[in-house]
């Protein structure tokens, strides 16, 4: 058992101590299935009371929800609109035209043109986020290349993974343990649950927050939670 380079094995939050396991797999592509790398490498490792916690981009990648990047063609209102994207340390985000058109196209142009239109407005007032959060959880997950991502996706747009509360219940069943399980979104900066069989009042969001999986090369797109 041990904690990724730069990250604490063990959190506290409220008052009680938690472990955060990173589990190790092999390059998964969008040939494999979810329920066999979890079948694989997590269960093994898992015990009663445990919550297990995978990253959103592993389950995104087996449903086929990956592109390479010279695959997608914007459009000028993709192109027009990445422009105004703020970019953060923790990815790109939608501001390269080829993660842009992937938002128009899952969330929807209505959908982003208002997003755009009410950031423009509330930025002025020193606002931030506005863009996010009205064009909701599809358009946040949308994970652009970088430099410290895995090949081959280094080179390619990942979208959010399709029916994540879904995907964690069968999990948990085929677990056959009493062990919950998470669909998260997490970076450096935070993260998000996006799918779970466990609900959701903020505790997970702070056992994770400083991303113990990392954000590189590490190889473990997912881990466990376990009290100690």
């Amino acid at each position: 058992m041990e904690a990724n380079a730069g990250k604490a094995l063990e959190v506290e939050v409220d008052g009680e101590k938690y472990q955060r396991i990173p589990i190790k797999t092999r390059l998964v592509s969008p040939e494999d299935e979810i329920d066999q790398v979890v079948i694989e490498f997590a269960k093994p490792q898992l015990k009663d009371g445990d919550v297990l916690f995978i990253t959103e981009k592993i389950v995104a990648i087996t449903q086929g929800r990956s592109f390479p990047v010279s695959s997608i063609k914007p459009r000028p209102l993709a192109l027009k609109l990445s422009k105004y994207v703020t970019k953060t340390p923790s990815g790109i985000g939608l501001g390269m035209p080829e993660t842009m058109e992937m938002a128009l196209q899952e969330c929807g142009t209505p959908r982003i043109l208002f997003a755009a239109a009410v950031a423009a407005v509330t930025k002025r007032f020193g606002r931030k986020g506005d863009f996010y959060r009205i064009a909701g959880p599809k358009a946040r997950g949308i994970d652009g290349p970088t430099s410290g991502t895995i090949p081959p996706y280094n080179t390619q747009v990942v979208l959010a993974p399709a029916k994540p509360n879904q995907v964690a219940k069968r999990l948990k069943q085929l677990l056959e343990c009493r062990a919950e399980v998470l669909i998260v979104d997490i970076n450096d900066f935070g993260g998000n649950v996006l799918g779970s069989t466990v609900g959701r009042n903020g505790l997970f969001e702070r056992i994770l927050s400083d991303n113990p999986l990392g954000q590189g090369h590490q190889s473990t797109p997912m881990g466990i939670i376990r009290p100690v």
